[in-house]
């Protein structure tokens, strides 16, 4: 098979490394892992199974390296390339590329043995920065806005500089939560408050991603087991932790993965809330915080074993409040298991 990447995260699928400036070029057997000098050190330690190119023309050496070769079909992904990028390639040789989306996503959607533990360990990591998260916030984020609980999640998940994160943490108080990807206010956290964290580390290159809906109180915890002031928001949280725990217990390897989104949908629906439920139950993880199989209610997707996905039901009411509870988990033994 002959393929063209310039993702960072699928050259490194490929190699065991990758940079911000690099083409990875497979033709046959052979494969090419092309930079310029700034990376020559790390490259040349790090990259597997490919041969190290450095030529800060990275598009002029795969083009030598098409000719050298005499390929006639090269696969490559349309979402990793610019249109500048791509044609820089394609308008110096006479090969049929054939444009194939999600390539690398679609090659990672299975994890390896060894991939898993990875990503558990991510995980794990992640829920033991959201338990000191807590206790912070217990004691010094009453009074504090979401700029700086934002600032000081940030820390504290990443273990001040130790660990890379998924992406931007969400911290969303009260209405601000009722926006799936909340950007940070100048809402002040009080007591009793509704609070939603939403925030992943990265280990190994791999991501976790984990959601709670709390109760801001002397008691904070991001755990599940949480107790509202107001009947109406335990009401809708309830419903969100029921359809969470169904979608976890029922998950089988052979479902698709609208089935499994249906897990959620159908009793968020049934209790009154369904246009309040705004996007898909779930989405992978892996080298990406958003990768296959996407839990959606238009996915054919047959899940199998060796997937991961998140479980992240969701209810939001405009101008009041939103809740959220997510989890990662990996299909084991044709189950679903929390990571």
């Amino acid at each position: 098979m002959n393929y063209m990447l310039k993702d960072e995260n699928a050259i490194y699928y490929e190699c065991g490394y990758s940079c911000d400036n690099a083409l990875y070029l497979r033709l046959g057997k052979e494969a090419f892992f092309i930079t310029d000098s700034r990376y020559t050190l790390d490259a040349n330690e790090h990259v597997v199974d490919a041969t190290v190119i450095i030529n800060g023309d990275l598009y002029g050496e795969a083009v030598s390296k098409l000719k050298k070769a005499k390929v006639k079909k090269v696969i490559f992904d349309p979402k990793e390339w610019t249109v500048d990028g791509f044609e820089r390639v394609r308008s110096h040789v006479k090969v049929d590329f054939k444009p194939q989306v999600d390539f690398s996503h679609k090659k990672r959607i299975i994890k390896s043995d060894e991939e898993l533990k990875i990503i558990a360990k991510a995980a794990k990591l992640g829920a033991k920065a959201f338990k000191h998260l807590a206790k912070e916030f217990r004691k010094n984020g009453f009074g504090k806005d979401e700029y700086t609980l934002t600032h000081v999640a940030k820390g504290i998940l990443g273990d001040f500089g130790k660990y890379e994160l998924s992406f931007d943490p969400i911290v969303a108080i009260n209405k601000n939560a009722a926006k799936p990807h909340a950007t940070p206010t100048s809402t002040v956290l009080e007591k009793n408050d509704l609070l939603l964290v939403d925030a992943g580390l990265k280990y190994k290159r791999y991501c976790s991603d984990r959601t709670r809906t709390v109760q801001a109180d002397k008691y904070l915890m991001f755990d599940t087991n949480q107790s509202f002031k107001r009947k109406k928001i335990q009401k809708a949280y309830d419903t969100v932790l029921k359809a969470h725990d169904n979608a976890i217990a029922k998950a089988r390897s052979g479902m698709k993965a609208k089935k499994v989104d249906a897990l959620t949908r159908d009793i968020i629906e049934k209790a009154g809330y369904g246009k309040y439920y705004v996007h898909s139950t779930g989405h992978g993880v892996g080298l990406d915080i958003h990768e296959m199989p996407y839990i959606s209610t238009k996915s054919d997707t047959i899940i199998e074993d060796g997937m991961v996905y998140t479980i992240e039901p969701g209810i939001y009411i405009p101008n009041e409040f939103g809740i959220r509870i997510e989890d990662m988990v990996a299909m084991l033994d044709g189950k679903a298991k929390v990571l």
